[in-house]
């Protein structure tokens, strides 16, 4: 099995007030701390079959230009996401699943250019997107409890669906365990690495008190297990899979 990095965007920003300032507001961090931004999505190749962890945009985006004083700067364009994921030595055919962290678009976009996969996603967020149709799987977590986590459902051998809502009210994460470590992809459960080693929230969330719970089980679950936290939103996402760096608390 092998997870890969489908790198879309590098080298922008984001301030400490948009990154840590969901609980106790935005004034009380400083808008001048920056941490480094970018924007990456993830493919599992298990080796009989190719799954993705959400999609990047569709072809031809154009993200917003670099401002002074902006909370959020994505980076500069890599590569689109559909010429990053051919690039990689992958048709969208082999496509067999794909699943959906949260309904934002940065992270379901390019759906649309997998004509064989079976779309996994939440209740709540399929809703919210009005996706219909026999491709799509509406997760009911149905294997109970993973580790620490209440609520799973196994998609293949490794590799886990976990509830973790308030980002979105249908929000997930994605457990892949892979040579004795696990490999967290969290979609934005945290925009980057440093506001899960201090414990805070984004100002970006559906449900402030979920959010909480879910960030704390998610450090629970790092602090007792060797974890490889693969963020969407900071370069330390694929950084971190390179390395294969376990997450310390």
């Amino acid at each position: 099995m092998e997870i890969k990095a489908i790198r879309m965007y590098d080298h922008g920003f984001m301030n400490q007030a948009f990154a840590f300032g969901g609980e106790e507001g935005k004034d009380k961090f400083d808008e001048q701390i920056i941490y480094r931004s970018s924007l990456q999505n993830f493919l599992i190749d298990t080796g009989s079959e190719v799954i993705l962890i959400d999609t990047g945009f569709q072809n031809g985006f154009v993200a917003p230009a670099k401002k002074l004083g902006a909370p959020l700067y994505m980076g500069e364009s890599v590569k689109d996401y559909m010429d990053a994921f051919t690039d990689m030595g992958y048709r969208p055919e082999q496509v067999t699943k794909i699943l959906i962290t949260h309904k934002h678009p940065d992270h379901t976009s390019a759906l649309q250019y997998f004509p064989n996969a079976k779309i996994y996603i939440s209740t709540e967020d399929a809703d919210a997107m009005k996706l219909e149709g026999e491709n799509i799987i509406r997760v009911t977590y149905k294997d109970g409890s993973y580790h620490n986590f209440p609520k799973s459902e196994k998609i293949a051998d490794g590799i886990y669906y976990i509830e973790a809502k308030g980002h979105t009210k249908g929000n997930s994460i994605i457990i892949v365990e892979k040579d004795e470590l696990f490999y967290m992809i969290h979609g934005d459960v945290t925009y980057c690495d440093a506001a899960l080693k201090a414990n805070k929230l984004s100002i970006v969330f559906e449900d402030i008190n979920a959010a909480r719970e879910t960030l704390d089980r998610v450090r629970e679950f790092i602090k007792n297990n060797s974890t490889v936290y693969l963020s969407t939103h900071c370069p330390e996402g694929y950084e971190n899979l390179e390395m294969k760096r376990v997450m310390k608390l």
